[in-house]
């Protein structure tokens, strides 16, 4: 499998719905378009269209909304598909989708693994959508939400900001030792590496509770038989 190949999956659960979603992303999305719809429709527009086999008859009808890349989810092409929920039409759908050369069913996880290649999101903000997707808590939904936005990464960023402008100092006073500016003796330096730990762990402490947030926690509660003379 290559990351050059077109992918299609259904973005919607299986089984019975009012609407079922296929999304396409890759070069060949555009081929797909003209093929299914007859025509590539309008950028980040919802189209109402019917949906072709291969004869030119309609498998059914609905929205199609076309991302040309690189502004897109994945950073690719990207077309989506939203027709009515029921398995055998998104399955007949799907089957006429992958008669198209190039195209191949995505792996799981794939279209959010294309947006971490091209760096339409970082590993946090990655991880943080399968966060979301399993929250089994208003408060875990939240976490993740907050982590899928950026706020994770930006301390994290922060962080590395701070620690590399420390670095520089640190470097400078080693290379220029006869400089008559002495760069870490004032303790600002110090100062400022104190605060960066103290962040540190603070960033550590949220990821270990994002942590209890998403698995939870393993509870036992035991204890002996209590005498009967004590019994209530």
């Amino acid at each position: 499998m290559s990351h050059n190949d077109t992918i299609v999956a259904q973005a919607t659960p299986p089984g019975r719905g009012g609407v079922g979603i296929l999304r396409i992303s890759g070069l060949k999305a555009r081929d797909v378009a003209q093929a299914v719809l007859g025509k590539l429709p309008k950028p980040r527009y919802a189209d109402y269209l019917p949906f072709n086999d291969v004869d030119g008859t309609p498998l059914d009808q609905g929205i199609a909304l076309w991302f040309p890349g690189p502004n897109s989810f994945t950073g690719e092409d990207v077309l989506e598909l939203q027709g009515h929920g029921g398995p055998v039409i998104l399955d007949l759908l799907l089957k006429r989708i992958l008669t198209l050369p190039g195209l191949r069913i995505a792996r799981p996880g794939e279209f959010s693994e294309r947006a971490f290649l091209n760096d339409k999101l970082d590993l946090a903000q990655a991880e943080a959508i399968a966060d979301l997707i399993d929250a089994s808590s208003e408060q875990a939904a939240r976490s993740a939400l907050n982590s899928l936005q950026g706020a994770f990464s930006a301390r994290v960023n922060h962080l590395v900001e701070a620690l590399t402008h420390l670095r520089i100092y640190v470097e400078a006073a080693i290379d220029f030792p006869d400089e008559e500016i002495d760069f870490l003796s004032d303790g600002k330096i110090e100062a400022q590496l104190h605060e960066v730990m103290a962040d540190l762990d603070a960033v550590r402490a949220e990821a270990r509770q994002g942590s209890l947030l998403r698995e939870g926690m393993k509870v036992v509660i035991a204890g002996g038989q209590m005498p009967v003379n004590q019994a209530c």
